[in-house]
């Protein structure tokens, strides 16, 4: 007895879908090894580009949030207010100090991430101490140490940041383009 299997009509199309956007994938591969490849042989330059365009991004965030106050009710109008100030501040620092603001922006989210990683470290050896399984306490013990090393030199990590998100685009824009030439592969025209 030789079983046949059948795609369902929702399998056929997922699978057209998936296979008729590999120029998309491709294009994500290329920006993911461009823009690793600048993090990791030009990390100053590249980091203040970035930085420059999250100024940039912050000061319109800002503006709108500020016109929010006007056209949308919903929201109440002093977080539209405050959210506004601090966005258009935050911009005007990063464009008015882009230099420094490419070293303070990493610091302060490498700050972040290891009070974050602390306070999920803590939560994780409570949990394993209610109950969780020795799986729980142990990752909590990984989250504190990472976060004690991210707090103890943030600016040094800070410094490791390009290079880590460039290894990261790089993995990334290689498995996309993987992706990209395998749904060329299966029999996707070109469009």
């Amino acid at each position: 007895m030789t079983s046949t299997t059948s795609s369902t009509p929702i399998e056929k199309t997922s699978s057209r879908q998936k296979h008729s956007f590999w120029w998309l994938l491709l294009l994500q591969g290329l920006a993911g090894l461009i823009l690793g490849g600048l993090l990791i042989t030009e990390p100053g330059a590249t980091l203040i580009a970035i930085t420059t365009l999250l100024g940039f991004y912050w000061l319109i965030m800002g503006v709108l949030n500020l016109v929010q106050i006007f056209v949308d009710r919903s929201t109440p109008w002093i977080w539209s207010l405050l959210a506004g100030l601090v966005g258009i501040l935050a911009g005007l620092f990063v464009l008015q100090h882009p230099l420094l603001a490419a070293l303070t922006v990493p610091a302060l989210i490498v700050i972040i991430l290891g009070a974050q990683g602390v306070l999920m470290g803590l939560f994780e050896i409570l949990g394993g101490i209610r109950g969780g399984g020795v799986g729980a306490f142990v990752r909590g013990v990984i989250h504190i140490v990472i976060g004690a090393l991210l707090l103890s030199a943030p600016l040094m990590a800070a410094f490791a940041v390009p290079l880590v998100f460039g290894v990261l685009l790089l993995v990334q824009g290689v498995g996309l383009l993987v992706l990209a030439l395998v749904a060329v592969i299966r029999g996707e025209p070109a469009r």
